[in-house]
């Protein structure tokens, strides 16, 4: 989740910058400081124009389910730790002077306090009774500059079959989970009490699970990136090789209009065809089209099973022009490439030129698995999940596992 930012580099000298960059592997020029180390599994995060910091975790820590950082030296690390809420969950985000966040039902906000760290007293309910699912069931969300909130509400399996993740077991069909699930539904931001089913407007449809959602203040529109279905070769093993299970399908990158369909479950998208076609479990054979030709291709393909968990466009002007108006997104990394190593694990740049992207992709901020030669994701030392822009245009990050934070800032050193 973004922050609007005014450049303001003014202080860096005074950072306590990481002399092993906080273990990060990133471009010439910059710089870590390590802002915590263990706030507790992180989810997104999200930085105040003071420069405090919330993050949403996927645990409770004391009793809470949101820390919130502050640095009160200016050395950039955290020497103030709050935690506080009942929930846990993904979506965090600030906005008109309110925290809003969201668990695994619900999306409500809290009113930032003028001078406290933590919010105090009970948070308003913006949206209430939200699908409980056992799969996908993170409810990330992003604002837009109308006073709207865009909720991702994720299918509750990987491809809607009759019997789920069996081997041959053909898919619903029509598939009855996108009556509530399967889109990003569009609220007010200010309303509460709000219901899916009285309140909520499907702005898109046929979305596997878009946990990497964000609103591009500079063209006013919505970008998501979906993680793709899994285990093609697992689940339909005459049809698809380990090989194919392991490099199909594309991690979406969309570009998003008010009713677009994007196709899930009953299509996927093939970057090395370049083109959409029909799931197996709809009839496929990872050649046929069918009616994968009624759905909207992505603006970006990224590669297989990256997990692609938060994007953000970068608004500030810290960074060198290259930079600017470009999207980074983190990805969580994959548990599903056996008997390939497992991939992700970092921070990707996708540079734009207004609307679309304007280059390939490449590898931002690396080496958070620990190692490159990683077998299962239980053995990443960290795993990228949050990204956050600071009030001096520095880039955060979170992280799944213990909830280390760091803070890159460029300094062309």
């Amino acid at each position: 989740m973004s922050c609007t930012a005014e450049p303001d580099t003014a202080g860096s000298q005074q950072l306590a910058f990481d002399e092993n960059n906080g273990g990060l592997e990133l471009p010439d020029g910059f710089q870590v400081v390590v802002v915590a180390e263990n706030v507790g599994p992180a989810r997104h995060i999200t930085v105040r124009d003071n420069g405090d910091i919330y993050v949403a975790l996927s645990e409770k820590q004391q009793e809470g389910g949101t820390a919130a950082l502050r640095d009160t030296d200016g050395d950039g690390v955290a020497d103030q730790t709050e935690y506080f809420g009942e929930y846990t969950g993904t979506g965090i985000d600030i906005r008109d002077g309110y925290l809003y966040r969201s668990s695994d039902v619900e999306v409500f906000r809290y009113p930032l306090p003028n001078d406290g760290l933590a919010p105090t007293g009970q948070p308003e309910t913006i949206v209430t009774g939200l699908p409980e699912q056992s799969q996908h069931a993170a409810k990330s969300f992003t604002l837009d500059q109308s006073e709207n909130i865009y909720v991702n509400i994720g299918g509750p399996s990987n491809a809607c079959q009759e019997e789920m993740r069996s081997p041959g077991s053909p898919g619903q069909d029509p598939c009855p989970q996108l009556e509530r699930h399967g889109g990003i539904w569009q609220f007010s931001a200010t309303q509460t009490e709000q219901t899916q089913q009285e309140d909520g407007h499907r702005y898109a449809t046929g979305i596997r699970n878009a946990v990497a959602l964000e609103w591009n203040n500079s063209i006013n529109k919505l970008y998501l990136v979906q993680h793709g279905r899994d285990q093609l070769n697992a689940l339909w093993p005459d049809r698809f090789s380990k090989k194919e299970g392991v490099q199909l399908p594309a991690e979406e990158f969309f570009s998003v209009e008010d009713g677009d369909n994007f196709g899930w479950p009953y299509s996927y998208y093939d970057h090395f065809q370049e083109k959409k076609v029909l799931a197996p479990e709809y009839g496929g054979d990872g050649n046929k089209i069918g009616r994968a030709a009624d759905f909207e291709d992505p603006t970006y393909a990224f590669p297989a099973h990256w997990a692609p968990n938060d994007l953000l466009f970068y608004n500030a002007a810290q960074f060198p022009e290259k930079y600017q108006n470009g999207a980074f997104v983190a990805f969580h990394g994959s548990w599903n490439r056996a008997p390939e190593t497992q991939e992700g694990y970092r921070i990707t740049f996708l540079p734009f030129d207004g609307e679309n992207p304007s280059g390939e992709h490449e590898t931002f901020a690396d080496n958070f698995a620990g190692t490159d030669e990683l077998k299962s994701p239980g053995n990443a030392e960290y795993r990228p999940t949050g990204v956050a822009i600071g009030p001096d245009g520095s880039l955060y990050v979170s992280d799944s596992i213990k909830g280390k934070i760091w803070r890159i800032v460029y300094t062309g050193e």
